[in-house]
């Protein structure tokens, strides 16, 4: 039988210094071998690549015709990056906090639990601003799911060690910071714009559905001694 992942394993004795999962790993690499392929287009191409893959709240709300792109950019615009700053980010946090989330969901649920919450941050920033014409791209809707994935695990397993995590404070913070960076923009990139709303939206996704992703068994809590 194999330990369950709401308890995990005792430390290697010389454990690697980046033990990434899997999945995290082909993510990370995907992500990162699309932005080099996106990079080394002709410019036009490379801003037909962000307009078509990238999040355009007008293709659903102002277009006088349906586009393909509006079908498929919930998930891909979550493979488009910016830059390098922006790309190096959202990998620094994606291997923080989906590291973490896999080892409890496993890779194809961490993967599915990623990809909603990226959708609903797409949708929140759709509610918020439905008739924008400029393109979202990037990751943190998802990796914002990440980390609320993270709140709840955090909370669950301090719970069966007879402790009280309170949840609210944390997320407080993450979403003061969204709204921060969406206002000001992100700090060393020359005030560069950030879609909060994508933030906030995949970051109460996770929060919310983290645990319909849980297998059944990694739900019960643990026998008494």
């Amino acid at each position: 039988m194999t330990a369950s992942p709401w308890r995990p394993d005792p430390p290697a004795a010389n454990p690697p210094m980046f033990n990434l999962t899997p999945m995290v790993k082909r993510l990370a690499i995907v992500t990162v071998a699309l932005h080099i392929i996106r990079i080394v287009l002709p410019p036009e191409w490379q801003q037909l690549w962000i307009l078509n893959f990238g999040f355009v709240p007008a293709y659903y709300t102002v277009a006088d015709r349906f586009l393909i792109p509006a079908v498929l950019a919930p998930i891909t615009h979550q493979f488009v990056h910016g830059g390098f700053l922006h790309l190096g980010l959202n990998m620094v946090m994606l291997v923080a906090f989906g590291t973490g989330v896999e080892r409890t969901l496993g890779g194809r649920r961490m993967l599915l639990f990623y990809l909603v919450c990226g959708i609903f941050g797409a949708a929140f920033h759709l509610v918020v601003y439905p008739t924008s014409v400029v393109p979202v791209v990037g990751a943190s809707g998802a990796i914002s799911g990440l980390f609320g994935g993270i709140l709840r695990l955090v909370a669950v397993r301090a719970r069966q060690m007879g402790r009280v995590v309170r949840l609210l404070p944390a997320a407080a913070v993450w979403i003061g910071l969204a709204l921060m960076t969406g206002f000001i923009g992100m700090p060393g990139t020359g005030g560069a714009s950030v879609a909060w709303a994508a933030h906030v939206g995949g970051f109460l996704a996770g929060l919310a559905l983290f645990g319909f992703f849980v297998p059944r068994y990694d739900r019960r809590p643990p026998p008494s001694p």
